[in-house]
């Protein structure tokens, strides 16, 4: 319990309890708990989209305030590693400059482009989404971005030397991903199989994504395991915004 609220406090701004005290072993152990905290994210983007549909239904504001929600929630944590792996990796810089570009804390232009971009096809997909498939959607989303997370941690090296992000990968290892693969199994596969399609889809694009990410860099870093959390969490609501259009919905995403 102790890591996992140490993982929750470090992804989030949710506090159950405040953790003052931490170790290394605490902060490294705690990311096998990750899909957990994408669980008490889930219920939280389920529990507001079903209140924002009640009192304002669907329409744009809706969508707006469901997008703007995640980033309240988490802090901006993983928006500001998407962009400051979009400022590194689009500056057509050598590798050193690159991991020095993206370790400087202020955004630049490519990443402040990239991550508007991104909020538009997010805003896109939701808005295309049919409102039914909000809850499913809204809820594995998370618990699968937190698993690609994961496996960018543990199954790809650290580019640099040292940073925040060595302490997770130090600490990584297959019983990492076991316990987080089984814990994602079980919250995810019960939506059924639109929702185990996106497990499979977003494992892939993670696998795909850090090895794309460690050829150019020598490996991944903390902004990494941001970005490929915030496009892992994309290709899940395109995986069910796409569904939507699909004559047998209601058998897609029920029928196991």
């Amino acid at each position: 319990m102790h890591s996992f609220l140490i993982g929750l406090q470090f992804l989030t701004r949710i506090r159950f309890v405040r953790q003052t005290t931490w170790t290394a072993e605490d902060f490294g152990r705690s990311t096998r708990f990750f899909p957990l905290v994408g669980l008490v994210l889930g219920l939280c983007y389920m529990l507001a989209a079903w209140v924002l549909i009640y009192f304002l239904g669907v329409r744009s504001l809706t969508c707006v305030l469901i997008l703007i929600l995640p980033i309240l929630l988490t802090g901006g944590i993983h928006a500001d590693g998407f962009m400051d792996t979009a400022d590194g990796i689009f500056s057509g810089r050598e590798r050193a400059r690159q991991l020095e570009i993206m370790k400087d804390s202020r955004a630049g232009a490519f990443g402040v482009v990239s991550f508007v971009m991104l909020m538009f096809v997010q805003f896109a997909l939701i808005s295309d989404m049919h409102p039914l498939l909000f809850v499913p959607a809204l809820f594995v989303m998370p618990i699968i971005g937190r698993l690609a997370m994961v496996l960018a941690i543990a199954l790809f090296p650290y580019a640099r030397a040292e940073g925040v992000g060595k302490t997770f990968a130090d600490m990584a290892d297959r019983r990492t991903v076991l316990i987080a693969a089984v814990t994602t199994a079980v919250l995810v596969l019960p939506w059924g199989v639109l929702a185990a399609l996106s497990l499979l889809l977003g494992v892939l694009f993670a696998l795909l994504f850090c090895r794309t990410i460690t050829n150019i860099l020598g490996g991944v870093t903390g902004d990494v395991y941001g970005a490929v959390t915030v496009l892992t969490e994309t290709l899940v609501l395109a995986t069910f915004s796409l569904a939507s259009t699909h004559p047998n919905i209601w058998g897609l995403l029920w029928r196991l």
